[in-house]
């Protein structure tokens, strides 16, 4: 089934299907130290399928685009071409070079997307822990100019926006999460931060939650926030304090607690990681606006 979406026919998104998926790698963007890859997981159908950019965690200083493989192959299986890729860790740049290259990213995939059975124009953003951070920033600050300082050659006119951001215990205040670790005496997560955020300053510059409290002009895609009630590390208290300040600002923001769960449940197979699935995969069928099925 097609509907019409503006000018573009996209199939219909049941988060109910099923399909059959096709993975490989590609390169992405080469760095001085490394080649940045994507791992693309396209549905086997005609499409045009909707778009999702998966943004890996690991405080800013370690793991990559397989992070977060599970999802991505469950979201692909949904009928969505999911596409995760690799960002500088802080140890190579600091901020705001994997921003950068998420925008980068965002761009790259809505030129390579119709040619793998995607429609750009829906794509949203998945975002885990600092990926999550990074995904919050992008969602908000789409038209930076230091975000958009990569530039796609010959596909100038294509630009960062994003339909909605999905997340997972994202660092939605860095600096309340630095002072958390402080407070527990977590030496070697604190001291990510200093690597990450260089100068330090960048934590308030570079902070959504701080980003709303002053004023800044945003853009305010819908936004999920799904959180581990457990999590000591950024604790729900911080993100219940985000999504109030989101919704006051005039954004979206839906926020679910998995009340036995801690900062990295979803590593895990269990009913709760399959919850967090299916949350996500309803989540973006509401914005999709093209559910045949029941949620």
């Amino acid at each position: 089934m097609l509907l019409v979406q503006g000018s573009v026919s996209v199939t219909a998104y049941n988060p109910n299907n099923r399909f059959e998926i096709k993975i490989w790698e590609e390169d992405f963007r080469e760095i001085p130290t490394r080649m940045l890859c994507a791992r693309i997981c396209q549905p086997i159908g005609d499409g045009p399928f909707p778009v999702l950019l998966d943004l890996h965690g690991g405080a800013w200083t370690s793991k990559d685009r397989m992070a977060n493989a599970a999802m991505a192959d469950g979201m692909a299986q949904s009928g969505i071409l999911t596409v995760s890729i690799d960002l500088r860790l802080a140890s190579e740049a600091p901020y705001p070079a994997s921003v950068q290259d998420a925008n980068y990213g965002i761009r790259w995939l809505k030129m390579k997307a119709p040619s793998w059975q995607g429609e750009p124009s829906t794509l949203g953003l998945l975002g885990s822990s600092s990926g999550g951070h990074v995904a919050e920033l992008l969602g908000m600050r789409p038209e930076d100019p230091r975000y958009n300082a990569l530039p796609l050659e010959g596909h100038e006119e294509i630009d960062a926006s994003v339909r909605y951001v999905a997340t997972r215990s994202p660092i939605s205040d860095p600096l309340a999460r630095y002072n958390n670790a402080v407070v527990k005496g977590r030496q070697k997560m604190a001291g990510r931060h200093h690597v990450y955020f260089n100068p330090f300053s960048d934590i308030e510059e570079a902070n959504p939650q701080r980003i709303l409290e002053r004023g800044e002009p945003v853009k305010l895609p819908p936004l999920l926030i799904m959180q581990g009630g457990l999590d000591d590390n950024v604790l729900p208290s911080i993100q219940e304090k985000f999504g109030s300040a989101y919704r006051a600002a005039g954004g979206a923001c839906e926020i679910a607690v998995f009340e036995r769960c801690d900062h990295l449940w979803v590593l895990q197979p269990g009913p709760d990681t399959d919850r967090a699935h299916e949350m996500v995969k309803a989540f973006i069928a509401r914005q999709l606006k093209t559910v045949t099925g029941t949620q």
